[in-house]
């Protein structure tokens, strides 16, 4: 993977939120979150290789930023391919044998086997109804750009319902303060970020007193990256260790506490939740 240094407002979304992944079609840079807070560098992925090794080596993280990592890293290595030798159906084994190997960089990321296995379904269909290999690679290259967009609209619904609901909690009331925990934003997703989402919708609507993150060690995702962003966003933040939670909550400084669930079952449960405060 080739390295690109570029400063911090090249990464940036319409919404001015960062970017863990900078996409356009035959091209794709992952924000090298290894090196943050100190260092901004982008990383040229040109295929599933690199895209691989980035996932593999925690370039990228975030349960829904390495499932469009993935895709993307693949989506570029067909939109650059030249001389495919074979037909619809070879095309669809290409894919479907690269999607696998994707899915081994880590095999715990479920949103990244969900990805591989909806993408798997589109190649297949295509592959039924075409005999050129270029409109496969064209349909999963589509599938993969609407998966981005998708995930980027989901954040935001998240955050504004999640706004919407902390207020209705709080008896709308006019201002308080958010505990959060690990990383959960633009950096963690394809843009705009889940818990964190909400706590940049409660910002926007003004009646965010204060952000509080923690510093969720060992690998320090709070301090490294939450803090990052919400520095950026000028949102305003204090940084705890983790073992002060507890005392911060007793002293009734924090209003509500958002963080990110691994899983939600059908009926609501999140897992992998509770444990943060246990």
């Amino acid at each position: 993977m080739a390295l690109d240094s570029k400063l911090i407002d090249d990464g940036l979304a319409a919404d001015n939120t960062l970017q863990a992944i900078c996409y356009k079609r035959g091209s794709l840079q992952l924000l090298d979150q290894r090196k943050l807070p100190l260092e901004t560098m982008y990383l040229d992925i040109h295929g599933s290789t690199d895209g691989w090794n980035a996932i593999r080596d925690m370039v990228v993280r975030g349960a829904p930023a390495i499932a469009i990592a993935a895709a993307l890293s693949l989506a570029v290595e067909v939109a650059n391919l030249k001389d495919f030798n074979g037909g619809s159906k070879d095309a669809a084994s290409f894919l479907e044998s690269k999607l696998e190997y994707l899915v081994s960089s880590r095999p715990t990321a479920v949103n990244l086997s969900d990805a591989a296995i909806k993408l798997k379904e589109i190649i297949s269909k295509a592959a039924s109804t075409v005999t050129v290999p270029e409109s496969v690679f064209q349909a999963y290259i589509e599938a993969a750009e609407i998966m981005l967009d998708d995930d980027v609209a989901t954040n935001k619904a998240i955050g504004s319902h999640g706004a919407n609901f902390l207020q209705h909690q709080q008896n709308n009331s006019k201002r308080f303060s958010v505990l959060t925990h690990c990383n959960t934003g633009s950096l963690a997703t394809a843009g705009y970020g889940t818990a964190l989402g909400v706590i940049r919708a409660l910002h926007a609507q003004g009646v965010l007193e204060r952000a509080y993150c923690t510093e969720t060690r060992p690998f320090n995702q709070g301090s490294r990256l939450t803090a990052f962003e919400l520095v950026h966003e000028k949102i305003p933040a204090t940084l705890i260790a983790d073992s002060a939670a507890a005392a911060l909550m007793k002293e009734d400084r924090v209003d509500a506490v958002i963080v990110g669930a691994d899983r939600v079952t059908a009926n609501g449960i999140p897992w992998l939740l509770m444990m943060h405060f246990a």
